[in-house]
């Protein structure tokens, strides 16, 4: 069931709690521990692993620090942890206000206005234009600074100058390529920088060096391959070796009735 308006998503205050170790980790618990709403059976810890990870609220990546269920393998993005009920003013979207839903809409676009890529999980959504944005995407700002370009402030380009079909127009310094979505850009040097890989400054994937995860791998994508055609040989060959069975069965048996009628 969708929750439109919850008057908190975390449910209790988070409490100090003595350093323990994290059983498949040689890292610590920071000491933070929490009850949300979306997993009410048990208490979240706030760990910083340098592992990937699929976010179970809004089903997106992260690395870095994060709350964790010790019991089961439901993890949050610390902001998508404290996510606000509502927003009001925000610099993409000042306009209206926005909600925080747990799951996505049944009906109407799927995508991301600041990234454009799909709302799977938690998001902030505009009950009167439809306007939405992941967690990670609002903690993105208008003008900001980032890790990959420290020189410079970056602002955010107005949502009109992209394409028809989303695409920017702008190499991103980056990934290096054109891509949909919003687009920062540098006055100093013509710097540009996609939202979708800004998000990884804030969702800690850039800093503990995590690329690419998105991107299809050549290697995987031979190895699947590679895999179909071994499994249908394989089909082959046992359907053959089957048949070959069968028919000596079959010839052994004739020559046993032969046997019996001669004798």
């Amino acid at each position: 069931m969708e929750l439109p308006k919850n008057p908190r998503p975390t449910t209790s205050v988070p409490r100090k709690y003595p350093l323990i170790e994290f059983p498949t980790s040689p890292q610590l618990i920071l000491g933070e521990e929490m009850l949300h709403f979306n997993h009410p059976q048990h208490p979240l810890s706030k760990v910083d692993l340098p592992d990937h990870f699929t976010c179970s609220g809004c089903k997106e990546y992260g690395a870095g620090m994060r709350f964790t269920c010790q019991q089961c393998d439901f993890q949050l993005h610390e902001f998508c942890a404290h996510a606000p009920p509502d927003l009001k003013g925000h610099p993409f979207h000042y306009l209206h206000q926005l909600t925080f839903y747990s799951k996505p809409g049944k009906e109407g676009k799927s995508k991301c206005d600041v990234c454009f890529k799909p709302v799977k999980g938690y998001a902030f959504r505009c009950s009167a234009c439809g306007f939405q944005m992941h967690p990670c995407c609002e903690r993105l700002s208008s003008e900001t600074s980032f890790l990959c370009h420290p020189a410079h402030t970056l602002r955010l380009v107005p949502a009109n100058t992209t394409g028809a079909n989303g695409d920017s127009g702008f190499v991103c310094g980056v990934c290096k390529r054109k891509r949909s979505g919003r687009v920062f850009h540098c006055t100093v040097c013509d710097y540009h920088l996609h939202a979708v890989c800004a998000k990884n400054m804030v969702n800690g994937l850039y800093a503990n060096g995590i690329k690419d995860l998105e991107k299809p791998s050549m290697l995987g994508s031979a190895v699947r391959v590679v895999s179909k055609v071994v499994i249908v040989l394989l089909e082959g060959l046992v359907e053959g070796i089957a048949e070959g069975v069968g028919e000596v069965l079959g010839d052994n048996l004739a020559r046993g009735k032969g046997r019996n009628r001669s004798s």
